[in-house]
C-alpha cells in the first residue's frame, strides 16, 4: 500500500543536511521527491567521498529521492522550471535569501508558475536583521546560540562543537517536513498555497530548550550580571579557556546528581534516568543509600550541601563498580529503573531491539552497492511506510525530462552544452 503522502510532489532545491533531510522523510512518507542538482552535484557528495560522486553523509540525507542535474543559471533550466513547478506540490529551498532570487527559485517566481505550491525555505538566520544575509551551518548556529559555550568542552584553546551529530540541521530538517505536511493540511481544505519559512537560528534555541528561558523575577539580576561579566572579560583579552573557568565558577552545578548519569560497572558503562521521586527513591534502595536532601529540612545553600553532594556520588560510584553492567541492568528492570548500556556507533547496526522495530534498513545503490542505514522513524497501520535507496548524481535526469515532453535530442544538447550533468 502507498505511504500516507502518496501522489503528492516535492522539488528539492537543497544541499547539505536541513533541507535534504526534510525531502527525505517526505519521501519516506510517499512523496515522489525530485532533487534538482547542479551539473558537478550537491557539495555533500564531496564530504567523505566512496567514489567521485558519492558519499555516505550524502546518502545518509538523500535517500528515495530522483536526482537531476541542471544548471539554474541557464535559460534552458527556466524553461524546465516551467514545465516542472505547474506539476509539483511542494518547494523546498535552503540558500541563503539572496541566492534563491539569483537562481530563480524564489517564492515569487516559483508562486507565479504555480500559485497552489507549498514553498518551504530554510535559512540560517531569516530574512530580517543584521545576519540575514550570512551563511550559516550547524557549528556556527551552535557557536552564535550558547549551545557551544554549553558543552563546557575545550580543545586547542577553544570550545568544541557537539560532534555526534549535526543536530541544529538535522531538526531543522524535522521542523520542513512538518511544515509541509501542516500547509499541505491547509491547502486541502482551503486550496491555497503558501511560503513557510523556517530559520537553523530558531532550531537551535529551540533545542535548548529549558536552557532558554528567562524568569524575569529570579533571572533578571543574574543576567546583568553576567553580561557584565562577559564584555569585561572579553574587554581583558581574557582567553576562552579561562573565561569558561569563571562563567563556570560564577554558576555551578550543585555537586550529588546520582540519578541522572552513567557510571562505570566491573566491565561496561551504564546510563539510567530517574526524573522522579519514586525513581530516585527505588536507585537508593537499590544503591543501599540515603540522600538526606530528600529531608524537608535540608538547607542545598548550607556549606555543608556542597560537600555532602560530592560525597553521595563517590558513594554511588564505588557501588556500582562491585557489578557488571548486565547484572546492574537486569536489576534496574527488575525495579523498573529507565537505564541502558553505553555503547559505540558500530555495535547498534544488529541490536536486537533496533532490528525488531526495523529501524535499520538496507538497500541496494546503483553504484556503491549494498548499504545499512536508519529506516522509517515512524509505523502507519493503514499507509505503511517504505524506502528506496538514495539516487546517484544525475541518475534521473533523462527520465524526468522525458516525462517533462522534452526529446532526446534537446537532452542530448543540453548535455552537450554542459546545462545538464
Amino acid at each position: 500500500m502507498p505511504g500516507p503522502l502518496d501522489g503528492v510532489k516535492v522539488v528539492e532545491f537543497t544541499e547539505i543536511i536541513a533541507g535534504p533531510f526534510a525531502g527525505m522523510l517526505l519521501s519516506d512518507m510517499g512523496a515522489e521527491v525530485i532533487k534538482v542538482e547542479p551539473p558537478w552535484g550537491d557539495p555533500w557528495r564531496g564530504t567523505q567521498p566512496i567514489s567521485p560522486t558519492e558519499s555516505r553523509v550524502f546518502m545518509a540525507y538523500n535517500r528515495g529521492k530522483r536526482s537531476i542535474t541542471l544548471d539554474l543559471t541557464t535559460a534552458a533550466a527556466a524553461d524546465v522550471l516551467a514545465r516542472l513547478i505547474p506539476q509539483v506540490d511542494v518547494a523546498i529551498v535552503n540558500y541563503r535569501p539572496d541566492v534563491a532570487a539569483k537562481l530563480g527559485v524564489d517564492y515569487e517566481a516559483l508562486a507565479s508558475l504555480n500559485p497552489r505550491l507549498i514553498y518551504c525555505e530554510n535559512t540560517a538566520f531569516g530574512r530580517q536583521g543584521p545576519d540575514s544575509y550570512r551563511p550559516g551551518y550547524d557549528m556556527i548556529l551552535q557557536a552564535m546560540t550558547g549551545i557551544m559555550t554549553a558543552e563546557s568542552k575545550v580543545s586547542n584553546g577553544a570550545p568544541v562543537h557537539v560532534v555526534s551529530s549535526p543536530f541544529v540541521d538535522t531538526s531543522a530538517g524535522i521542523c520542513l517536513a512538518w511544515c509541509v505536511c501542516a500547509a499541505l493540511y491547509h491547502r486541502e481544505k482551503t486550496g491555497q498555497g503558501q511560503k513557510v519559512e523556517t530559520t537553523l537560528l530558531g532550531l537551535a534555541l529551540a533545542m535548548l530548550g529549558m536552557r532558554f528561558v528567562e524568569v524575569e523575577a529570579l533571572d533578571r539580576e543574574k543576567l546583568t550580571t553576567t553580561l557584565e561579566s562577559l564584555a569585561a572579560l572579553r574587554g581583558a583579552g581574557v582567553p576562552y579557556p579561562e573565561l569558561l573557568q569563571i562563567y563556570e565558577a560564577d554558576h555551578p552545578v550543585t555537586p550529588g546528581n546520582i540519578y541522572y548519569r552513567s557510571y562505570q560497572t566491573a566491565d561496561g558503562v551504564v546510563s539510567l534516568g530517574c526524573l522522579s521521586d519514586p525513581l530516585r527513591q527505588r536507585l537508593l534502595d537499590i544503591l543501599g543509600l540515603t540522600d538526606i536532601r530528600f529531608d524537608p529540612d535540608y538547607d542545598p545553600r548550607s556549606e555543608e550541601a556542597a560537600a555532602y553532594g560530592e560525597k553521595l556520588m563517590r558513594q554511588a560510584e564505588e557501588v556500582f563498580l562491585t557489578r557488571t553492567a548486565a547484572e546492574w541492568l537486569a536489576l534496574l528492570d527488575e525495579r523498573g529503573i529507565p537505564a541502558g548500556p553505553v555503547r559505540f556507533i558500530e555495535e547498534v547496526f544488529d541490536d536486537p531491539q533496533v532490528q525488531a522495530n526495523g529501524l535499520v534498513s538496507e538497500l541496494e545503490h546503483r553504484d556503491a552497492g549494498r548499504l545499512r542505514m536508519v529506516g522509517p522513524l515512524a509505523m502507519f497501520s493503514e499507509t505503511p511506510l517504505d524506502v528506496s535507496p538514495p539516487p546517484a548524481l544525475g541518475q534521473h535526469t533523462d527520465e524526468v525530462l522525458r516525462e517533462l515532453g522534452y526529446t532526446a535530442g534537446e537532452i542530448d544538447h543540453w548535455r552537450a552544452e554542459g546545462t545538464l550533468g
